[in-house]
């Protein structure tokens, strides 16, 4: 498994083939070297931080980048949210650094929106690698002075594209 800390931007990490503990194994390596043991993750001099919440921090931004929500009814037909496993965010957890340290500008955009977000109004950070259809979703400290990573994506989905088009399109006129 530690092939896949050789890997680099655009290449993708292989995990397809590996179990369930030797794929965690490998994206945390990755994880770890890039995010958790990185202190000098910066995105224009503004600090990278994890989200915080009761779960201990890098756990739950761990579980952000490799999984993704999605919605199912039980039994009882109660709609519920849990986080599967999403190996197109997990193939490229090694491209988050690469992008925040802003490695390839002209294939990237950058912008802030106010955007609705459990019933309130949330301002985020998006670096948008156009060509590679990536996104980082940041959001800005209330301090200003640093930005909480909570969210990495390919956007696979056909409404991805037009989701973030419209983002863009709604963005601030300024970068927070």
């Amino acid at each position: 498994m530690p092939f896949n800390l050789l890997k680099r931007y655009p290449e993708l990490l292989e995990i397809g083939h590996l179990t369930e503990p030797d794929r965690n194994k490998s994206l945390r390596a990755v994880f770890k070297r890039d995010i958790e043991d990185n202190t000098d993750l910066k995105f224009r001099t503004k600090v990278i931080r994890p989200i915080k919440s009761e779960e201990p921090a890098m756990q739950l931004l761990f579980r952000h980048l490799t999984t993704e929500e999605i919605e199912e009814t039980d039994e009882n037909g109660k709609l519920y949210k849990r986080r599967l496993f999403e190996i197109h965010r997990s193939q490229r957890i090694h491209w988050i650094k690469f992008h925040i340290e802003e490695n390839l500008k002209e294939a990237i955009t950058v912008f802030s929106t106010e955007e609705r977000v459990n019933n309130r109004n949330a301002f985020r950070t998006y670096i948008y690698d156009r060509k590679q259809k990536y996104v980082i979703v940041m959001e800005p400290q209330r301090s200003g002075k640093d930005y909480y990573l909570l969210s990495a994506y390919y956007l696979n989905r056909s409404y991805g594209e037009k989701m973030l088009q419209k983002k863009i399109k709604n963005k601030l006129s300024y970068l927070l």
